[in-house]
């Protein structure tokens, strides 16, 4: 994710660790879009790309003799392509090791039975505390362009409307980006554990792990403490008005490895707000989940120096945001002292350099 993405993958975790949280809802099948109600922006017309596509092309991290090649990933993705990974399969298969991204598992400390004791608990984490509605937890205006937006991509769903800002909110971006033949994963990260296996390349995945002592406890106080989620659902409301077009066009960049488009498009839409609504709620300082972000980036960051002086050759994936923001684990590893050169021959920052 989260991806507001990752914002649901915080959210699910601090529920549960690797439990699933057991649909509360059907997800109904949304009608075509209605006509915008008076004064709604419209998204602008955007058509994704399809067909065999070469991706962003790598970046390249080195120092010396030892290089580390870096596929930035993104979400969502055109739903109709096909990656055409040559490039990736043979530089995967030249490799000592291959990195995952950053992720994050929080798991409950319990066996199996345990795990199967919590799951009822779990019944109702996403609805507001004290039996709150959407339309008392939100601003008016921003309820009123929820149900404009609702009933274009999700329909006459009932149940949504006592969940959490939040939740309501992934649950629209889903719905909208698929209506725009976008899908959240792509593939990208399973093909290239395929990859990997295929090549009998060792796959070391960057996970931090947080085990979960009480998580019945933890279920307790998520459900019963609140969150300050009005700006995630307010900007995602923003996102799917009227930036559809922009991601379908970042989405069609990344597919046709156009590295120029994808430095002008902004890489964040709603993510830092919903990430924050989670991270720093009451509840996520109180079990100690406030910072798992940062501890799961500089995870990465000692696997990566770690590959880096001890393989001749390394394969990697990041967050395309994390390759291209001046504050990004790539631009850190540049002010380490790695030369850092994008796959168009720039520098980190887009700079020509020299012959």
């Amino acid at each position: 994710m989260i991806p507001t993405r990752l914002a649901r993958s915080l959210s699910v975790a601090l529920l549960a660790g690797t439990l699933a949280t057991p649909a509360l809802v059907a997800a109904q099948s949304a009608p075509a879009p209605a006509s915008s109600a008076p004064g709604q922006v419209q998204n602008l017309e955007a058509v994704t790309v399809s067909g065999i596509q070469p991706g962003p092309g790598l970046w390249k991290v080195s120092k010396g003799d030892h290089v580390m090649w870096v596929l930035g990933t993104l979400s969502p993705l055109p739903d109709k392509i096909q990656w055409k990974t040559d490039e990736v399969e043979q530089t995967i298969a030249e490799s000592q090791e291959v990195l995952g991204p950053p992720s994050i598992a929080l798991k409950p400390k319990t066996n199996f039975f345990g795990k199967l004791f919590l799951l009822p608990s779990l019944v109702g984490a996403r609805k507001n505390p004290d039996g709150q509605t959407l339309q008392q937890m939100v601003p008016a205006p921003d309820y009123a362009r929820w149900l404009t937006l609702k009933k274009q991509y999700i329909g006459n769903d009932s149940g949504i409307e006592s969940w959490r800002p939040i939740f309501a909110a992934v649950e629209l971006y889903d719905k909208a980006i698929k209506r725009y033949g976008l899908t959240a994963s792509g593939g990208v990260k399973d093909s290239v554990r395929d990859l990997a296996k295929k090549h009998n390349v060792n796959f070391v995945t960057s996970r931090y792990t947080m085990m979960i002592d009480e998580p019945r406890n933890a279920v307790k106080t998520f459900k019963s403490s609140p969150m300050d989620d009005r700006e995630c659902f307010g900007r995602t409301l923003d996102t799917v008005e009227r930036d559809m077009g922009r991601i379908t066009e970042r989405a069609n960049a990344w597919a046709t490895g156009d590295i120029d488009e994808l430095r002008k498009l902004p890489m964040n839409d709603q993510r830092e707000a919903c990430i924050s609504a989670v991270t720093e709620a009451g509840f996520a300082r109180q079990l100690g989940f406030n910072d798992v972000q940062q501890k799961a980036e500089s995870m990465w960051m000692g696997a990566a120096e770690q590959a880096l002086n001890t393989n001749a050759q390394t394969f990697a994936m990041l967050p395309m945001q994390e390759v291209l923001s001046p504050k990004g684990l790539i631009a850190q590893l540049k002010a380490k002292g790695y030369q850092v050169e994008a796959p168009d021959g720039s520098d980190a920052e887009g700079v020509a350099t020299p012959p």
